[in-house]
Formats: structure tokens, sequence, C-alpha cells
């Protein structure tokens, strides 16, 4: 991609992200992520009315005197972007916006959002390997460092393992994070063990994105259909049986994805190319506030 083309899309992006977050993202993030988070800040001696779960038994007994442990708000968060870039992403038919882009862009509201709180953000780029990992850090110029290796990244695989890309992100990030996994969950493999562990030790949420004809084919007759992760091909007839079971395959496998999501205990949200992302997002901020309020 020349370096003009890089230019204009990035700031696309930045222009559209942050007015959205402007308008609405910014604070329904802080509302939902901020003060989820406590450190260890001292102890001190203890006073009527303190809780006994805060005793600090180690240096009660040491010392002769109750101690309680003393605790304070982290001042900021820690968010992972895991985006896959496997080549099913770059499946579009709209002509706004393929599935790679839409995940672009998904990655830079909640950056955006992110950078705005004073956070810091992290980006990991998977495929059947891990394509690229960029540390959290803060500030507007980090953002766009990520937005610019999303949109230019010419991944070396094809193909998808999202069990080998939720691994990685066990082993880097030990400081307990914010990580949303954004994919279109479709040749993902059994992650279920290594998803289960990443969401007990992280606050872990899943964006998937798909393009319409990916949930109902048209009836058209002697059209060829191109994995594009291994390059089979499939010809479709187009009868009316063909699409019926296309269709329930389809839903088949969103299904699948979706309970396992559930039994996991991580939230999925929708996105669809080519449609405004602001109401899927706002579905899933409303659905961690009512969450956190009960």
């Amino acid at each position: 991609m020349e370096t003009r083309e890089l230019i204009s899309k990035v700031r696309k992006i930045e222009i559209k992200t942050r007015r959205l977050v402007d308008e609405i993202t910014g604070g329904a993030y802080h509302s939902v992520f901020k003060g989820r988070g406590i450190e260890f800040s001292e102890v001190r001696e203890y006073i009527p009315g303190d809780d006994v779960r805060d005793i600090d038994w180690n240096v009660t007994a040491r010392s002769g005197a109750v101690h309680i442990k003393k605790y304070t708000e982290e001042r900021e968060l820690t968010v992972i972007l895991a985006v896959d870039v496997s080549a099913s992403s770059l499946f579009g038919t709209d002509p706004r916006e393929n599935k790679r882009e839409k995940m672009a862009e998904c990655a830079a509201l909640l950056a955006f959002s992110a950078i705005r709180n004073n956070d810091k953000v992290g980006l990991l780029l998977f495929s059947d390997r891990t394509e690229l990992y960029l540390p959290p850090r803060s500030g507007r110029g980090h953002a766009l460092r990520l937005i610019r290796e999303m949109v230019a990244c010419e991944p070396k695989g094809k193909g998808t393992d999202l069990n080998a890309a939720l691994h990685y992100l066990a082993m880097v990030q030990k400081k307990r994070s914010v990580i949303f996994l954004i994919s279109d969950f479709l040749e993902c493999g059994d992650f279920e063990k290594n998803l289960k562990y990443l969401s007990r030790r992280h606050d872990t949420a899943a964006f998937r994105v798909q393009d319409p004809l990916e949930y109902e084919i048209p009836c058209f007759p002697g059209t060829v259909l191109t994995d594009l992760e291994t390059g089979e091909k499939i010809s479709f007839h187009g009868s009316r049986a063909a699409v019926r079971l296309y269709s329930d395959a389809s839903g088949s496998i969103r299904k699948s994805s979706e309970d396992l999501f559930k039994r996991s205990k991580v939230d999925m949200i929708d996105f669809v190319c080519g449609e405004d992302p602001v109401k899927p997002m706002m579905k899933f901020f409303r659905t961690r506030q009512m969450r956190k309020s009960n």
C-alpha cells in the first residue's frame, strides 16, 4: 500500500471514530470500565468499623496489633485489542468496507475511547500465527500507530488460530486488563480452554464482525464460492434447497460460537459490514453497565 493511500485511510478512520467517541462512546466507556480495578497502597492500624476482610494477618502477627490493607483505585486501565487479520477478514460484499476494515474501525473506536480516558492500549494482530504485538502505551500518537499497523498489515499467514492468540496473550499480559477479541470467529478451532483461562484473569469481550452475505446467500445459480484461507472452491447451484442449507450451516456456526462464549462468560457483540457500529457498541456498554449496577 502506498504511503499516501495509507495516510488517507488512517485519517479517515481517525476522523470517523473520534467523532463517535466525542458524541457518545467515551462517556459510556468511562462509566463501564473505570473504577473496577484496585491496587494495594499500604497498611495501617485497624479502626473500629473497618472491614475485617481487609485485615493483613501477616503484619498483625508480626506487630501484635491489628492492621488492615489499604487500597486505591487504579488510575489507568490496560486495554488489549486482539484483531484477526487472517485471509477471511478480507471478504466483503459492501463497497464501503470489508470485514478487516470494519474490525479496524471497531478497534479504533475502542482505542480512542481508552486514550481519551488516559488508559494504555496494546495491539495483537493474529492469523494462524502472531503477526504483530505492540505493548500497551498511552497517547494519541500511539493510537494512530495502532490504526496504521492494522490498515497496512500484510499477514504472512492465511488461516486462523485463535487458540494460539489466546495463549500468547496469557503469556505476555500478566497484569489484569480489558481484552477485546475482534474476529469473524468462523474457523478458530477448539479454543474454549484457553478462552476460559484468559477470561478468569482478564475482563474479556468478543466483537464478531461479519458480512451480510455470511448470513444468507442470494439465489445466484452457477456461483463458485472460494474459501479465502484454504483456497478450496465449491460450486453453488443456487437452488432453494442449497440456499436453505447454506443458511442453516451459517446459523449453526454462529450459534456454536455464541454458546462457547456464553459458557466462558465472555460477552459477544455482532457488527455487520456496511452498518453503523454505534448501536452494537452501545448495546455492549449498556449490558456491562447493567451488570455493574446489579
